[in-house]
Formats: C-alpha cells, sequence, structure tokens
C-alpha cells in the first residue's frame, strides 16, 4: 500500500531523497519550512561565533595576559584556521558523510567548544575575581589552564568552520532547482541566509560585546553556548522532513582521474574537430550531463576513447580503466572548477576591502568625536550600519531592484541581473566606499585635536562608508554564493562554499601584508607613516585611495574573466528524461 501511495506521489526531479533514501516528496519534504528551520539556526550559530570572535582579541589581553601584537596575530590565526576547517568539513561532505550529518557532528564540536570555554573561564580564567576589565588585568595562567582555553576556541573554530559552508548548501538542497517555483525560491534562499548571518551577529556586536566589554565574559559565553545549542535543537527537530543528496565517490578522486588520464594520452594525435569522446557513463537520478565545451582541450584526452581502453575493457570483463579514461562529463566537470578560479580570486581583493570595517574603519572612527552628551558610543558598533544595510538591500533587491531590472532586459525579458553582473557591481560599490572612507579622514584631519590625538569630527560621519560596504556585501556575497552554488560540479556543492569563506581569509591575510608592506615603505627618511598609532600624524586617507585604486584595477581584470566565463550547460536530469518517456 506504502508503495501505490508514494508512486502517485510527485516527487522531486534533481535526485533528492528523504531520510529513508528514498526519492523526497515535493509536498511533503524540503521547501520554505525545512529552509526557514536552517535560516534560524544560521542565525543562532552566527549569534554564538561571534559572541565570542567579537571580543577575542580584548580577551586575549585582558584575561591571558597578552599584549596587542600577540593577541591580534593569535586572532588571525584563529580566524584563518576557521576557514581552514571549512574545507575540511566540505570535503567530508562531499566525499562522505552527506551534508546533513556534516552539520550535526560539527554543531556538536561547537557546542562543546563554547561549553567547555564557558565553564573554565568562570571556573579558571577570571582570577582573581572582578578581573577581566580595561583597569583589572588577570593574573598569569598555568601551562594547564591556557590549554584548556586553547583547546575550547579551537573546537569552536572546528565546529562553526566545518558547519558554516554546508548550511548554506543544504538549506539550498531543500528546494528543485528543476521545478520553476521552487528553483525562484532557491535563489531568494541565499539572500535571507546571509540577512540571518548579518542578524546573528548584529546581537553579538552590539548587546554581547557591551556585557563583555565590561568584564561580563562568563555571562557572554554562556549566552553564546545556549544560543549554540538552541540552534543545535532547532536543527534536529527538521530531521524528517529534510532534503537530503547522497554522497557520491570522492570528487577529488574523479578530478584526479581526468588530469592522470589526459597525461597519459599527452602524446597520441588528436583531430580536435574530429574526436571519439567517451560520454555513456551510467546516470543516478537527478544527475545531469554536462555537454562538451571546447576550452581546456588538453583536458579532452581523457575523454577519447583509444585501441588500448578497448583492449583492457575486453581484459576487465565490462569496463574502463577510470584512471585511462573518463566520461565528458566528468572531464568538463574539471573545466568548471578551472573556470571558476579567475572568479574567484578577483573576490579576494574585495574581500581585502571587506575586511578594513573590523579594522582600520574601528581605528579611524575611535580617533573622531565618539560622545553624545554623556553617552560614549563604541567604534566597534557602527558596523552595525552595516548590518541594517544589508537587511534593507537584500530586500530593495528583492523587490524592487531586481524586478526592475527584469523589465529593463531587452535581451532576456522577464530575467534580471547574472549573478556575475551583481558581483561586478559589488566591485563598484566597494571602490565607491573606499573613497568615501578616504574623503572622510581628509576632513577629519583637518578638525583634529593635537591634545587628545583625536578629532571633533562626529563618528557618525562613517555612516556612508559603512552603508555602502552593506550595499556592496549584498550584490558581492550573496551573488557569489548564488554562482558557486550554480555553477559548481553536483559532488563539489559544498567546496564551492568554503570556496567564499576562504576568500574571506585569504582577505585578511592579504590586508595585513599590504599594511605591513604600505608601512614599511611610508615610515622610510623618520617619517611616521600612513597608519602610526597617533592618527593624526598619518595619511590613513592615502592608504583607502589606494585600495580603490586597487579594487578598480581588480575590477578591470574581473570584467576580462567575467566575460571569458561560459556557463555550464547541461542536458535534461535522468529524473526528467524519464518523466518525459512516460508522458
Amino acid at each position: 500500500m506504502d508503495q501505490k501511495v508514494r508512486h502517485t506521489e510527485v516527487c522531486t526531479q534533481d535526485g533528492s531523497v528523504d531520510r529513508h533514501g528514498n526519492p523526497a516528496s515535493r509536498a511533503k519534504t524540503g521547501k520554505w519550512l525545512t529552509a526557514i528551520l536552517i535560516l534560524v539556526n544560521q542565525g543562532l550559530a552566527t549569534l554564538a561565533f561571534f559572541g565570542v570572535g567579537v571580543n577575542l582579541v580584548l580577551f586575549l589581553t585582558r584575561v591571558m595576559g597578552q599584549d596587542n601584537a600577540e593577541a591580534a596575530n593569535n586572532v588571525s590565526k584563529w580566524t584563518g584556521t576557521v576557514y581552514i576547517f571549512s574545507l575540511l568539513g566540505a570535503f567530508l561532505s562531499d566525499s562522505y558523510w552527506g551534508r546533513y550529518k556534516t552539520c550535526a557532528i560539527f554543531q556538536a564540536s561547537f557546542v562543546a567548544g563554547l561549553v567547555l570555554l564557558s565553564l573554565s573561564t568562570g571556573a579558571l580564567l577570571l582570577e582573581p575575581s572582578g578581573c577581566g576589565v580595561e583597569e583589572s588585568p588577570c593574573k598569569t595562567h598555568s601551562t594547564v589552564t591556557t590549554v584548556i582555553f586553547y583547546l575550547s576556541v579551537y573546537l569552536i573554530a572546528l565546529g562553526y568552520g566545518g558547519y558554516q559552508p554546508n548550511i548554506a548548501t543544504f538549506g539550498a538542497d531543500q528546494f528543485d532547482a528543476d521545478d520553476s517555483v521552487e528553483g525562484h525560491s532557491k535563489i531568494a534562499f541565499f539572500s535571507y541566509f546571509y540577512l540571518a548571518l548579518n542578524l546573528g551577529s548584529l546581537f553579538s556586536n552590539t548587546v554581547l560585546g557591551y556585557f563583555e566589554d565590561q568584564g561580563a565574559w562568563p555571562l557572554g559565553f554562556w549566552a553564546s553556548a545556549g544560543s549554540a545549542f538552541a540552534g543545535l535543537v532547532l536543527f534536529l527537530t527538521g530531521t524528517p522532513k529534510y532534503r537530503h543528496f547522497t554522497p557520491r565517490e570522492s570528487p577529488w578522486s574523479r578530478f584526479c582521474q581526468v588530469l592522470v588520464a589526459s597525461t597519459r594520452k599527452a602524446k597520441i594525435d588528436v583531430n580536435y574537430d574530429d574526436m571519439n569522446l567517451y560520454d555513456s557513463e551510467t546516470q543516478r537520478t537527478g544527475d545531469k550531463k554536462i555537454l562538451h565545451t571546447k576550452g581546456f582541450r588538453f583536458l579532452d584526452r581523457a575523454a577519447i576513447v583509444t585501441p588500448d581502453d578497448e583492449a583492457e575493457k575486453v581484459e576487465s570483463g565490462s569496463t574502463y580503466d577510470p584512471w585511462r579514461l573518463c566520461s565528458v562529463t566528468q572531464v568538463e566537470e574539471v573545466k568548471c572548477v578551472l573556470r571558476l578560479l579567475p572568479i574567484w580570486l578577483c573576490t579576494i581583493l574585495y574581500s581585502v576591502v571587506f575586511t578594513q570595517m573590523a579594522s582600520l574603519f574601528v581605528v579611524q572612527g575611535a580617533a573622531m568625536k565618539t560622545n553624545i552628551k554623556d553617552f560614549r558610543i563604541p567604534a566597534s558598533s557602527m558596523s552595525s550600519f552595516d548590518i541594517l544595510s544589508v537587511a534593507f538591500f537584500i530586500f530593495a533587491y528583492r523587490r524592487f531592484l531586481d524586478p526592475l531590472f527584469a523589465r529593463l532586459n531587452k535581451t532576456e525579458p522577464n530575467k534580471g541581473l547574472t549573478e556575475l553582473q551583481r558581483m561586478g557591481i559589488g566591485l563598484v560599490i566597494a571602490i565607491m566606499a573606499m573613497i568615501a572612507a578616504g574623503i572622510v579622514e581628509i576632513y577629519r584631519l583637518k578638525h583634529m585635536e593635537t591634545v587628545s590625538n583625536s578629532s571633533s569630527l562626529s563618528i557618525f560621519w562613517q555612516v556612508p562608508q559603512y552603508m555602502m560596504i552593506g550595499a556592496s556585501e549584498v550584490f558581492m556575497y550573496v551573488g557569489q554564493l548564488e554562482f558557486f552554488n550554480s555553477q559548481a560540479p553536483t559532488g563539489l556543492k559544498s567546496f564551492a562554499s568554503a570556496l567564499c569563506m576562504a576568500s574571506i581569509s585569504l582577505g585578511n591575510y592579504v590586508s595585513s601584508l599590504l599594511v605591513s608592506i604600505v608601512m614599511k615603505i611610508s615610515t622610510r627618511d623618520d617619517l611616521p607613516g600612513w597608519i602610526p598609532g597617533n592618527l593624526n600624524k598619518g595619511h590613513l586617507d592615502r592608504f583607502y585611495f589606494l585600495l580603490a585604486a586597487l579594487t578598480a584595477a581588480d575590477f578591470v581584470v574581473y570584467m576580462v574573466c567575467a566575460k571569458w566565463y561560459k556557463y555550464i550547460k547541461s542536458e535534461a536530469s535522468f529524473s526528467e528524461s524519464m518523466a518525459e518517456e512516460e508522458v
């Protein structure tokens, strides 16, 4: 009876399955019911992560007794490790565990790290009682206590890093891209996902950041642990309704097979206009064959059937050696990855601009007038305007701008901006943000106060540069998530999301390197440099204008790469083909 009922149900066409491994019912699984659970889960997890990360440098100086340089270096290492673990999580998800299991396991590690940090902070680290504020740093800690602290924060890095790229892709999995209605919802999901991420960090940057700055470290960490645990429980409640994609063979094995097979056939004579290409790969439900393209022709050798391949097939019985002969689809998957890399590299310099919001924007704001009567505005809290800008532009784009661009599109009616076009717009807005920041710095220097090493210019003059960074994020990072998810091969979806995180990580490293180079060059002949400890003696405006110029050059390179890029062209999936045959 159950089989008859299932046979009459309308199932998804993209190959997704339910938790029992059966084709996913379109009516009973996925869509916005499970997507909303994932969005709330993402918001809670982000709140928990930034509840630790937003003031970690202060915790290292006030509680762990490190100096500013050592603390900043340790935070950079920790942040970089988060993104390294994102690649690990993506690999395990795509190759072995699947996205649901990977998300659950890494979230459990995340919660364990937060609980350990909360317990150790309250019981071991805050000694003597009342320490941990700027006026009262804590005493030196034992080796065991220090090891426990680092174990806890790196458990947090492992958990959040491994979870983050998979949850974005898992949320997108809840929508069938082969269905017109669900396909549109899948695109919208990435915007709301980025919004959830920003709203979670808003609470951390304001409320939790304030209490931690006042020395209430256990309260802040326990709030983060509670938020992460609530997110994990919420995630698990959706288990019966989730749609899943069964992990296939390791995508890296398939990648290496193409490289090895094409190298083995490097010396054979090839007529590229008339090639006998192997394209009889057995398909599973939801699989799509990628059509052959002319780029990277050397790799096509891996799909050329030679007499040696036929001889080995006869010897083995019925199959070709995968390390000598690969299908066209397999070869095109490698080409997809190679075509994505130049686009990805162009996003790194954007991430350099983005990271200024958490570093030099804060330093600049701290050297401005931050008081409104008796109330002092923390310079770091200005990032709230970035988050508000992200929220505004996400809704504005989806409700107004996207329909407007669709109406103006004469080439492809009813189609808005492509992901590549939106990423280009994000770069342009980032350039404008750096120019605005440089102009504000010029006026800040005109109103500088030599006695206080500050300026009488209000910190609210920074609002435009924060708002523009927020607008650029909506076009760049949301577009990047959509682009990589749609263009990455089926077996590398989580890895594509991890690449988005890796670009932010590399942006941090490039930013640090750029600051070091600029300071080394600009401090010659006993000059204070562009970014000295006292900004009134420097020229931060020149550094902002340098970033604007570099981003403009990056934009030109990006335009070339975007014009060169070829979108994936696929045949109908096996499920769609079978459905058409039945009709």
